[in-house]
């Protein structure tokens, strides 16, 4: 996991009986290395390479780090999430979910190990008392991710732009301030590490011939 972290912003916002610092964090989960799987990592690394934001928003490449999440979980008042979720929809469909909706439809539909860790430090969050005061899920109905070595599949990486259009809007709305970027983001600035970038990677993977995806099926074989 790689994270990009800014001071939080001097505005405050009531929260209980106390004023709390205003941070807005920007949360992808999954793991790039299956397929769409990589859905919600693929849009922190678009919307980084595309916007900049206020010094109170942090983008977080969450991976599948589960509980080590937990940190910024709670210190954030606003919680915008992007991940694959199977809704049991067509792939490439969006569906969002909010506040104290998340960690319960994210147990009851979860897809991976990831999900499982993740639904853990939203409950975490709420038995602690230290839950977002707003919480965002943009999930995206995957199409294919038992693919070891394998990318976006075209109608998922479609359905990235709309997902990004979604937060974006919700970001403006929370007060991030997004603005085109204007700058190259430097080696040190990026949220994911530049090995995995969408274009490096697509490009200089191996070919499926090459490279079993599935599972060799020497250890695996096929049953009758």
């Amino acid at each position: 996991m790689n994270q990009r972290t800014s001071a939080p912003d001097t505005t405050c916002h009531q929260g209980g009986d106390s004023a709390t610092p205003e941070t807005i964090c920007v949360l992808g989960i999954g793991n790039v290395l299956w397929a769409d799987e990589g859905f919600g990592v693929r849009c922190i690394q678009a919307l980084q390479a595309r916007y900049e934001f206020a010094d109170h928003v942090q983008l977080i490449d969450g991976g599948t780090q589960g509980l080590y999440l937990i940190q910024h979980v709670q210190a954030a008042t606003r919680l915008l999430i992007f991940d694959a979720v199977d809704y049991g929809l067509q792939p490439g469909e969006l569906k969002t979910v909010a506040n104290d909706a998340v960690p319960r439809f994210m147990g009851a539909k979860k897809m991976s190990l990831h999900q499982t860790g993740f639904q853990e430090v939203l409950m975490l969050a709420l038995l602690t008392e230290k839950y977002p005061q707003e919480v965002l899920l943009i999930g995206c109905q995957p199409e294919e991710i038992d693919d070891y070595g394998g990318s976006l599949r075209p109608r998922v990486k479609l359905a990235l732009e709309d997902a990004l259009a979604l937060g974006l809007a919700t970001l403006r709305e929370w007060g991030a301030q997004p603005v085109p970027r204007t700058s190259p983001l430097t080696e040190r600035e990026v949220v994911t590490f530049s090995q995995l970038d969408l274009q490096v990677y697509e490009g200089q993977r191996p070919d499926e011939t090459l490279a079993c995806r599935t599972g060799d099926e020497r250890f695996f074989p096929a049953t009758a």
